[in-house]
């Protein structure tokens, strides 16, 4: 059993081939420890199955059945670390379901690779074993090419690349047995070194793209949150308006801005008129639905860069963009449309908007005292109206 084995050379290549599986796996473990993904596992596993692979193969055998036996486990344990890089490919984005089936149907595979070599003779079996490896590289590595274009991992690329010349080397191999110079294999197995180095290369930066961009997720997701906390911090629960402590926030920078840019800015002030007896006839369900009409009726009238806030209770505040006599324009329409809403028909009479506005002079810093003059002329408002 002589055929197989390569030429007189200072180290057999079959071991050195082995030798590089078993420290790129080793690297993968190593990675496993700092990041446990199922995948990394799978590519461990079928390094260490190559390079059981090449140990039966890296020496002769005066014993035929013997030698046959060796080479059929070793095609075995090949295809095994073909399929393996497949699962693992598949397991970078989900769990891979493997049933208990699969295991009985690899017996077969066993039982020709290992048993057929001492009956027909090592040749055939083991061309279409290296054939049968090559069939399974070539599809691990468009799974890992397809992982480069769907997730951006230029080291799915790597690997991927890697594998399919691997699966090219074991087609090269598959139909060199039989030729009668014994180092025919040796410029292969070199190659197949380097590639190994290559797709553990790959495999590291793989493993450290996986990484960030799970990094990148947790901190978009952190965003998010945050942004969805920041939008509950500042805005009123019940009505989707903007609350206080925004209009706190807000209120100064808005006040430079309208200083620098010397633009106008009022402050409109509106209260819902008889919101008690609503409240006491029909409910506070009631109430608290008219208060989310008239919110929601307020933010499809007014401009988007104006600012609409619940001040408390049945009151409301509009931070507008515009002169006083403006302002109070734009409020009185919107008493004329409000009282003109269909949803009135259903709530006790005399139910409607009072409002009263002022414009804030440039260089004001503190509007709290506007805010009293506003709603001071809203009442007044309210009087006449009643």
């Amino acid at each position: 059993m002589q055929a197989l084995t390569p030429g007189s050379t200072a180290v057999n290549p079959y071991i050195l081939v082995g030798f590089t599986a078993v420290v790129v796996g080793a690297m993968c473990l190593l990675v496993y420890f700092y990041r446990r993904r199922l995948f990394i596992l799978w590519w461990m596993g079928a390094w260490f199955l190559l390079a059981g692979a090449m140990l039966p193969v890296s020496r002769s055998y005066r014993n035929v059945a013997l030698g046959g036996i060796a080479y059929g486990l070793s095609q075995f344990l090949g295809v095994l670390s073909s399929l393996a890089f497949v699962v693992a490919a598949d397991a970078y984005r989900q769990k891979p379901q493997l049933k208990r089936g699969y295991g009985l149907m690899l017996l077969p595979v066993a039982i020709y690779f290992v048993f057929l070599p001492v009956a027909l003779g090592p040749a055939i079996v083991l061309s279409l074993g290296y054939l049968l490896i090559a069939g399974g590289m070539a599809t691990a590595a468009v799974a890992h090419l397809l992982l480069l274009r769907q997730a951006r991992l230029l080291g799915a690329g790597i690997v991927g690349a890697a594998l399919l010349t691997i699966s090219g080397v074991n087609v090269y191999m598959g139909t060199s047995i039989g030729q009668s110079d014994a180092g025919a294999m040796t410029p292969a197995l070199l190659t197949m070194t380097v590639v190994i180095l290559v797709g553990g290369l790959g495999q590291q930066l793989m493993a450290f793209e996986d990484m960030t961009y799970e990094l990148r997720r947790t901190n978009t997701r952190l965003e998010t949150a945050q942004a969805e906390l920041r939008e509950l911090v500042i805005t009123d629960p019940l009505t989707g308006t903007r609350n206080r402590r925004f209009f706190d926030a807000i209120i100064n920078r808005e006040l430079q801005q309208h200083n620098r840019s010397r633009t106008p800015l009022s402050i409109v002030f509106m209260d819902i008129d008889r919101f008690k007896a609503i409240n006491d006839t029909l409910g506070h369900e009631t109430g608290d639905q008219v208060l989310r009409d008239v919110a929601a009726f307020l933010l499809r009238n007014i401009r988007e860069a104006d600012y609409v806030f619940r001040w408390g209770g049945d009151e409301f505040l509009v931070l507008i963009s515009c002169g006083e006599e403006e302002a109070l324009r734009r409020g009185r329409e919107l008493q004329a449309q409000f009282a003109a809403s269909p949803q009135l028909a259903d709530l006790p009479p005399g139910v409607a908007l009072s409002v009263g506005a002022v414009e804030i002079p440039t260089d004001t810093e503190d509007v709290l005292g506007l805010i009293q003059t506003a709603d001071e002329r809203m009442y007044a408002n309210k009087k006449r109206t009643r």
